[in-house]
C-alpha cells in the first residue's frame, strides 16, 4: 500500500489494513469510515478514510487514537466475470480507456476506486450501458492526463482504428479531463472515421455523490451510436445533471478547474445535446460529417519537438532562441490580442524563418480572430515569417502543428495545412454570437 513512515507504523501497531472500518479520534472529534489506500508522496503523516457520506478525508495520525470497528475485505483489482450475451439488435460500442476517473469502478466493500480494464468492469459499474449497446472495453493506457504525450495520441488513434476495423459501430475514449481537448483535437487530425468517436471524462470520481462519471459515459455511448461521424467531446452541460453537450473535438476547451460543466465550445456552438438517453442537434442547420460505410483512414505520423509559447510583457528573445538551439521543428505562439508579441522577438523570429522552423501565431484571447495586418507590429511579425491562423484555439494549433510536421517538412506545405480547415478547427469570421455562450 502507499503508506510509509509514521502513518505506516500507526496502522501496523493498531493491526489494521486497507478496507477495515475504523474510528479515529483526533482533538476530541471522532471520524469513522473505511481505510483507503493512498498515493505515494513525501507526506507520511496522513491516512485516508472514506466516510459514510461518500467523501474522503485525510487525517494526521500525530496524537490520534485508532479503534478497529470491523475487519474489511481486501481491495479487488479485478471484478468478477459476467456472462452477458450479445444483443444483435444493438450496436457494438468500444470503450477505450487511457486513464482518468470516468473509466473507473468502486469496490463498495472497501471504498477503493480502481481503473476499469474490461467490458465486464464497466458494465458491472454501469449496467445501464447495456440498454443502449453491446459494450467492449479495453485499457490501452493508465495515466493521469497531464502525463499525456503526442506519441500516446498516436497510440490511441491506432487503437481506435483497430476497433473500427474490428467492427465497432462507435468508439468512446475515456480520458482524464486536464488535457482531454488536446487529445480530441489530435484524434481529429489523425483519423478520418466513418463512425462516431467520442472522448469523455469526469471532473469528479465515481466514489463521490456528485460524480459526473456515469452520466458522461452513458451520454457518450448514446453519441457513439449516433449519425455524427466525427471525433467529438462529450461532457456535462450544466452543474446539475440535466444533460450533456457534444462538442466538436477541435473547438472545445476546459474552462474551469472543478466545475462539472467545465468544457465549452469556443467560437462555435456545440453540435448536439444528450438528454435522458436521447441525442438532438443544437442547431439543425449545423454541418457535421455523417456516418458512412467507408474504411477508417489512420494517419498518425507526428513530430514531437514542437513548442507552445505564451507571449507576455517582458518575454525575452532567448525564449525563442532556446527552442531553435534545442532543435525544435515548430513553434506555436499564444500571442496577445489580434496575434501580437513584443518587437524585441523579431530577430529571433527571423532566425526561425532562416532555420526553416514554422512559427504559428494564435491568440490567448480565445474568442475572436487573429489578424496581424491591422497594426504595424503584426505586419512586422508577418514579414518575419510567422504564419497566422484565423481563429484556431492555441491548443488545437499546437496539436495540428505536431501532426502537420509529421506529414511534411516543407514549410510552405506546413503553412498550407495550418491555414486549411481540415476538421472544423477554423470557424466562421464572426464569433460575437458565441462569446461566453
Amino acid at each position: 500500500m502507499g503508506y510509509k513512515g509514521s502513518s505506516q507504523k500507526f496502522l501496523e501497531l493498531s493491526g489494521v489494513s486497507i478496507g477495515d472500518i475504523i474510528k479515529i479520534i483526533k482533538n476530541n472529534v471522532s471520524y469513522q469510515g473505511i481505510l483507503l489506500d493512498r498515493a505515494e508522496d513525501p507526506d507520511d503523516k496522513h491516512i485516508v478514510l472514506k466516510l459514510d457520506n461518500g467523501y474522503n478525508i485525510g487525517l494526521n495520525v500525530e496524537g490520534a487514537l485508532l479503534e478497529l470497528i470491523k475487519k474489511g475485505e481486501k481491495p479487488k483489482l479485478k471484478l468478477s466475470t459476467l456472462d452477458i450475451g450479445k444483443d444483435i439488435e444493438k450496436p457494438d460500442i468500444s470503450i477505450i480507456s487511457t486513464g482518468g476517473t470516468v473509466a473507473s469502478v468502486v469496490d463498495y466493500k472497501t471504498g477503493a476506486v480502481h481503473p476499469a480494464f474490461t467490458a465486464d468492469d464497466l458494465i458491472k459499474a454501469n449496467p445501464e450501458l447495456l440498454v443502449h449497446a453491446n459494450i467492449n472495453g479495453e485499457a490501452i493506457l493508465n495515466i493521469l492526463s497531464e502525463n499525456m504525450k503526442p506519441e500516446y495520441w498516436a497510440k490511441t488513434a491506432s487503437s481506435v482504428a483497430d476497433e473500427i476495423n474490428g467492427g465497432a459501430d462507435g468508439v468512446v475514449v475515456a480520458h482524464g479531463t486536464d488535457t482531454m481537448h488536446y487529445t480530441s483535437a489530435a484524434l481529429n487530425f489523425m483519423l478520418d472515421t466513418p463512425v462516431p468517436v467520442v472522448v469523455t471524462g469526469a471532473q469528479r470520481s465515481s466514489d463521490r455523490p456528485s460524480s459526473d462519471a456515469f452520466m458522461n459515459l452513458l451520454s457518450s455511448v448514446v453519441a457513439a451510436k449516433s449519425d455524427i461521424a466525427e471525433v467529438t467531446l462529450c461532457m456535462h452541460a450544466e452543474e446539475n445533471d440535466s444533460h450533456c453537450l457534444l462538442h466538436r473535438g477541435t473547438k472545445v476547451r476546459k474552462m474551469h478547474t472543478t466545475r462539472r460543466d467545465t468544457f465549452r465550445s469556443i467560437n462555435t456552438l456545440p453540435i448536439a445535446k444528450i438528454e435522458k438517453g436521447k441525442l438532438s442537434l443544437v442547431d439543425k442547420n449545423s454541418y457535421y460529417k455523417k456516418r458512412n460505410n467507408e474504411n477508417v483512414e489512420l494517419n498518425n505520423d507526428i513530430e514531437k519537438k514542437v513548442a507552445l509559447i505564451k507571449s507576455y510583457p517582458g518575454i525575452e528573445p532567448d525564449t525563442i532562441d532556446y527552442h531553435i538551439d534545442k532543435g525544435y521543428k515548430g513553434i506555436v505562439i499564444e500571442g496577445t490580442g489580434l496575434g501580437h508579441c513584443p518587437e524585441t522577438l523579431l530577430p529571433s523570429l527571423e532566425r526561425a524563418k532562416e532555420s526553416k522552423i514554422p512559427v504559428i501565431m494564435t491568440s490567448q484571447c480565445l474568442y475572436g480572430i487573429v489578424n496581424m495586418n491591422i497594426y504595424s507590429t503584426g505586419r512586422k511579425i508577418v514579414s518575419a515569417g510567422v504564419i497566422s491562423v484565423f481563429n484556431m484555439l492555441p491548443e488545437t494549433a499546437y496539436v495540428k502543428l505536431v501532426w502537420a510536421l509529421g506529414q511534411t517538412e516543407n514549410i510552405e506545405e506546413v503553412k498550407k495545412i495550418m491555414q486549411t480547415n481540415i476538421r472544423g478547427e477554423i470557424g466562421e469570421k464572426s464569433s460575437e454570437k458565441y462569446f461566453l455562450n
